[in-house]
């Protein structure tokens, strides 16, 4: 196996990983009141986390930036508490350009959320690294391991949505309710749990 297929594979993991499932929470948060044939919107949501997680997670993993480990633990949580309440209020309209204007904030808030989750990435990337000559390499083949799962996990979440919305025809404002009630209590969870607090 190459170091690219290893650092791939070690990125994909890392997010897909049950025992993490902040980030998943996170992702699944995100997607609460879209469903599979919102993919577009969602595709131009996931994008502009991405790029936020991908600036922070260059930025600390060459250690340009630094921070308090405890402190992100802390702030991660926060960010899906946030997308849950933004979630609450959400207003499905029966007029796509209502839809699209009223979520378009949406879009800035999932980058700026992205910046605090790419340094919860880094700390996991940084300590793989170790010796490593180059960073670079390992860099873009882990953070493209991410985006895999990070897109698995969109499908997945999107599928289940649909179904449950088209086929057992849960209203879509009770569906958005039901998920991020059940992710906002995933977090809060973690928040009185961090280690911030001891």
């Amino acid at each position: 196996m190459s170091d690219f297929q290893l650092y791939l594979s070690l990125g994909f993991k890392h997010i897909t990983d049950l025992k993490g499932y902040d980030h998943i929470i996170f992702v699944v948060a995100l997607c609460a009141i879209h469903r599979l044939k919102d993919w577009r919107k969602v595709a131009f949501l996931i994008t502009a986390f991405t790029i936020g997680h991908s600036i922070t997670l260059a930025l600390a993993t060459l250690n340009i930036i630094t921070y308090s480990t405890k402190l992100i633990e802390l702030l991660i949580p926060i960010t899906i508490i946030l997308t849950c309440l933004i979630n609450f209020f959400h207003k499905p309209s029966k007029y796509t350009y209502e839809t699209e204007k009223s979520s378009l904030f949406r879009y800035p808030v999932a980058m700026l959320f992205g910046l605090i989750h790419g340094m919860g990435f880094s700390s996991y990337l940084r300590s793989l690294l170790g010796r490593e000559q180059s960073i670079w390499q390992p860099l873009l083949s882990f953070n493209l391991g991410l985006e895999v799962g990070q897109l698995l996990i969109v499908v997945i979440v999107l599928v289940i949505s649909s179904l449950m919305l088209d086929v057992f025809r849960v209203k879509k404002h009770d569906w958005n309710l039901i998920v991020s009630g059940i992710v906002s209590g995933i977090a809060l969870t973690l928040i009185l749990d961090a280690e911030f607090w001891k």
